[in-house]
Parts: C-alpha cells; sequence; structure tokens
C-alpha cells in the first residue's frame, strides 16, 4: 500500500475538517499521515485528534506562522516512507522545496493565495481546487483537478433536523472563531430590525461576542433579556448544534469554501448566504435557500487574492423577514433543502476520482524557473510585506484565542 502525508492545522477547526475528509476519502487505497503542523497545544492528548499515524510539529502554537522545523520534517517523511506529501495552505515555501530536493512527490489543497504567490503553486506536482472560483485561478496548472465541495452525508444528515414547535421559526448562525469573517455583526444587527414576535437567533460561537464587538454590545443585550437571542460560546464537535434552528444565515465577507454552508443544507435547512462565490456554488437562490445582494467590496488587509463581499443589511433584513411571514412554507422549505444536498453535496459522491487523479498524478519537470522566482521574491519587499501582512493576521488570531472560553 502506497504511503501519503498530510501537512494541516490539525486541532477543532475548519481547515482541519477538510483535511480530515481528505485523509477518510484517501485511506481506501492509502496509509495516511498526518503532519500536524498548528493547533498542537490544543490538539495533544485529545482523543478526537490524537491517534495513529500523527506526528506532531516542533512547534506548539497556532498564533504563529506556519513554519516547519525542515530537519522534523524531513525525518518524518524518510520513517514513513512516503510517496506523497499534501499540504494545506501551507505559506512558507521551504518544505515544498525540501519535498522537491528529496523527489516526493507533492500536492496542494487549494485555499490561500495572493496575486504574487499564484504562480509559486507550479512547485506542487497536482493541486485540488473544491471551489469552480478556485479553479479559475489555477487550471493553468498542467496536473489541477476541481472536485466541488460536499459535506460527510453519514454525519450530517436529517437526523439534525430540528423538530417542534412550527409557530416560531428559530435562525441558526455559527460565528466560529472568527466573527467578523463570518459576518455575525451584521446578521444580529439586522436580525435586530425584525418586525416579528415569533422569531428568534441562536448563535454559536467560541469566542465572546460582546468583547468582540463592543460597539454591538447594547444590541446583543437588548435581544437576549427579550429572549430573541441565545448565545453558546463553547466548542462543540461534529455534527455540532445545527438541529436548534430552522433555518441557517451566514452573512459571510470571504471565504475559501464555506464549510457549514454545506453541513447546514445536509442537516435540511435552507442556507440564507452571500451571493458571491463560492457561496453561490452551494447555495442556488429559491431552491436550497437564499442569497443576499452585495452592497460593496474591499480588498482584504493580509493581501488575499479575493476581495471581501460585504452584504446588504436591508435585503438580509426583508429576507428574514419574508420567511417569517411564510411559515407555513418552512417544512417543505426544509426538504427542498434536504434534497439538494444528497443529490449535490455528498462529499461521497464529489470526491470520486480523487484517488485515481492522485495515484494518476506524476512529478512535473523543468521547475528551475518557478524555484528561481520563489527564492527572488523571498529576498524581495513584496515578500516582506506578505510575512508583515501574515504575522498581523496571526496576531488577530491571538487576540481571538485570549477571548476564547
Amino acid at each position: 500500500m502506497k504511503k501519503i502525508g498530510i501537512v494541516t492545522t490539525w486541532f477543532e477547526r475548519g481547515a482541519a475538517y477538510v483535511s480530515k475528509q481528505f485523509k477518510e476519502t484517501l485511506e481506501k487505497e492509502y496509509e495516511v499521515f498526518i503532519y500536524a503542523r498548528g493547533g498542537e497545544d490544543i490538539a495533544m492528548n485529545n482523543p478526537d485528534w490524537d491517534h495513529r499515524n500523527i506526528t506532531f510539529g516542533k512547534r506548539y502554537s497556532y498564533t504563529k506562522l506556519d513554519l516547519i522545523n525542515l530537519s522534523h520534517f524531513k525525518k518524518w517523511i524518510k520513517n514513513n516512507n512516503l510517496d506523497v506529501v499534501f499540504f494545506n495552505e501551507q505559506h512558507i515555501w521551504d518544505p515544498v522545496l525540501l519535498c522537491n530536493n528529496m523527489g516526493v512527490l507533492t500536492g496542494a489543497y487549494i485555499d490561500y493565495y495572493t496575486n504574487d504567490t499564484v504562480r509559486f503553486f507550479g512547485l506542487y506536482d497536482f493541486l485540488v481546487c473544491n471551489t469552480l472560483r478556485h479553479y479559475s485561478v489555477f487550471n493553468w496548472h498542467p496536473q489541477a483537478f476541481y472536485f466541488p465541495w460536499g459535506t460527510d452525508l453519514n454525519i450530517f444528515n436529517e437526523t439534525q433536523m430540528k423538530t417542534g414547535n412550527r409557530d416560531k421559526i428559530v435562525f441558526f448562525h455559527s460565528a466560529g472563531m472568527n466573527p467578523y469573517r463570518k459576518g455575525t455583526d451584521l446578521l444580529i444587527k439586522s436580525f435586530s430590525k425584525l418586525n416579528h414576535s415569533k422569531s428568534k437567533l441562536v448563535i454559536h460561537t467560541q469566542i465572546n461576542l460582546n468583547k468582540f464587538f463592543p460597539e454591538i454590545k447594547k444590541i446583543i443585550t437588548e435581544l437576549s433579556k427579550n429572549g430573541r437571542l441565545e448565545i453558546i460560546n463553547k466548542t462543540v464537535t461534529s455534527p455540532g448544534l445545527y438541529h436548534r434552528g430552522d433555518i441557517y444565515v451566514y452573512p459571510t465577507r470571504l471565504e475559501g469554501i464555506g464549510l457549514s454552508i454545506a453541513e447546514a443544507n445536509a442537516c435540511g435547512m435552507p442556507v440564507i448566504t452571500t451571493n458571491n462565490p463560492p457561496m453561490s456554488e452551494f447555495i442556488i437562490n429559491g431552491v436550497n435557500g437564499h442569497l443576499i445582494d452585495v452592497y460593496s467590496k474591499n480588498k482584504r488587509k493580509d493581501g488575499y487574492y479575493w476581495k471581501e463581499s460585504h452584504i446588504d443589511e436591508v435585503h438580509l433584513e426583508s429576507i428574514l423577514q419574508e420567511y417569517c411571514e411564510n411559515i407555513g412554507e418552512i417544512k417543505q422549505r426544509k426538504k427542498s433543502a434536504l434534497l439538494y444536498a444528497k443529490k449535490h453535496l455528498s462529499w461521497q459522491k464529489n470526491s470520486y476520482g480523487l484517488i485515481k487523479a492522485v495515484k494518476g498524478a506524476t512529478v512535473l519537470e523543468d521547475k528551475e524557473e518557478v524555484i528561481k522566482q520563489i527564492r527572488a521574491y523571498k529576498k524581495s519587499n513584496g515578500f516582506k510585506l506578505y510575512i508583515t501582512n501574515i504575522i498581523v493576521y496571526q496576531k488577530l488570531k491571538k487576540s481571538i484565542k485570549n477571548l476564547l472560553k
């Protein structure tokens, strides 16, 4: 049996769940090893994450750059006799260059890139894109593969569908560890203006929203006092808390994929989300949810390739109001969401062909030019700015960690 190693963040967060899904698919024909690059301080000795074939890197904090101890990493590759190394969101190129020098086949799951770094992905032998938006940027690569994202229907399914009171509608939202990116503030403000007494908003978060959004603390307090807002502040493993709501509302500013969109739909929840890719790749307006108009876009401070989308709050409010005024249609809308997810959002179906693609991938020749470009970039002011932006972003995540409870 051939062996593949996945280099990834490895603790309770979206990027790690992506790696888990890849791992479970590839395990059908590969022996899979995990190199835990981030979150080790949280995952170590946690039975959900710390088990067979897991190696924890020499870095023990997810608040630092994705630096890898190259000596330790090289030993991991050699000791496990790996045929393939697959990277998840690798920002620093040295480990990929090392694999290239060792003659190991390398691949990457596409998520994070900037205008400057797109060309450097030619260093990888193959790329896996899970959205058409990502594939549109990397289809120049000779071994770029597109497999539409889906979720594990063995975990996320109709058993998680909320039942009970049909006279009251419950909107559900997952803020996770980055409520700004997920538009939690925009949702709270829009919901507070809703003219409907038989509606409630449930938010699952992993940080203190009052501290994160002091500017809307008064709104949060008022809604909570009136019983219209319930905040659940804790970490919850899959399948999460989708059973707590009727409709999933996700006015996200930016997504690489948007894992919770597919998960919620698979649990029979119509999804209200931003009308911009990749969200609009998963939600068809009026079929399995509704799309919110985008009011404006702006470039993110860390230089990410795609702009943030800011939804039209008035339009979101009108969509929420329409759902409230048509509570009698909720049952049918849930059924439509469930049927759509079974047909289009199954990872088991959508990842068909992934193993064949990886097995058929070959080590690319003539990488000298891209290696020169990477080395030149590392000496440039552009690289220094890139690193500075990532450090700023990681400091933000560190401040978020301090809000965790």
